[in-house]
């Protein structure tokens, strides 16, 4: 069975947006993956299709309605046992371990929301795990959903020319990965360390851990201070 994407938004025309092309495209047209998306205005009964309402004690902006967003995601997932995702700022950081778990499973229902925010209620009723993709406000959460679906479409099985690649990069084991390099030997006199085309394979090996060991160190101490408490 292939991976499914199902996506609640006021903006469909947004998906598939970058992930309709290269590799991500093509195992699309192979059948590897699907998206499809769900218009959250259709479920609105007003002759407005209104979604969204006034912030209850007051304050800016609007709100989306329980009633709609809650019909609409019945629908999505009817008779469907995939995670419910909404993009929030206020949710858990997305990590590689996390898209990993997701890319194990069936796939995805993702509520991208809009205004102010989303009722709590049909967060509470409809069990929509929060996720966020960084410490910063989008206009919507359609953009955080296609970098969520980029990160788990990119390591299903077959996606990436070479499955083995996407074992050595930045956070899969804890680190950042370390740096690549590529002919011509020399480049605007900065050449290739003397590693790299050594041929010694355990040498090479040993360089590139150590480089990703000082990187982390030097720019994300946290990920080694959580490596440590493991």
């Amino acid at each position: 069975m292939s991976f499914r994407a199902t996506i609640l938004t006021l903006y469909p025309e947004m998906f598939p947006g970058h992930l309709g092309t290269s590799l991500a495209g093509k195992a699309m047209e192979r059948g590897q993956w699907s998206l499809d998306t769900v218009q959250i205005r259709d479920f609105a009964t007003d002759r407005h299709r209104t979604v969204d309402d006034t912030p209850a004690g007051g304050g800016a902006g609007m709100v989306l309605k329980p009633d709609v967003l809650g019909r609409a995601i019945d629908h999505a997932s009817e008779n469907d046992n995939r995670p419910r995702l909404l993009m929030s700022p206020r949710g858990k950081p997305l990590t590689q371990k996390r898209v990993r778990e997701l890319a194990d499973g069936d796939g995805v229902i993702i509520v991208c929301g809009r205004f102010e925010g989303v009722d709590q209620r049909v967060i509470e009723g409809r069990g929509l795990e929060e996720v966020s993709i960084g410490d910063y406000i989008l206009s919507g959460g359609e953009p955080a959903a296609l970098i969520l679906l980029d990160a788990i479409v990119r390591i299903l099985p077959g996606v990436m020319g070479n499955d083995l690649s996407g074992l050595h990069e930045s956070f899969e084991g804890g680190l950042l990965e370390h740096p690549h390099y590529t002919r011509p030997q020399i480049w605007e006199s900065r050449e290739i360390p003397a590693i790299l085309t050594s041929g010694n394979h355990a040498a090479i090996a040993k360089w590139q851990r150590e480089q990703a060991e000082q990187l982390t160190r030097e720019r994300r101490p946290d990920l080694l201070d959580k490596r440590s408490s493991k």
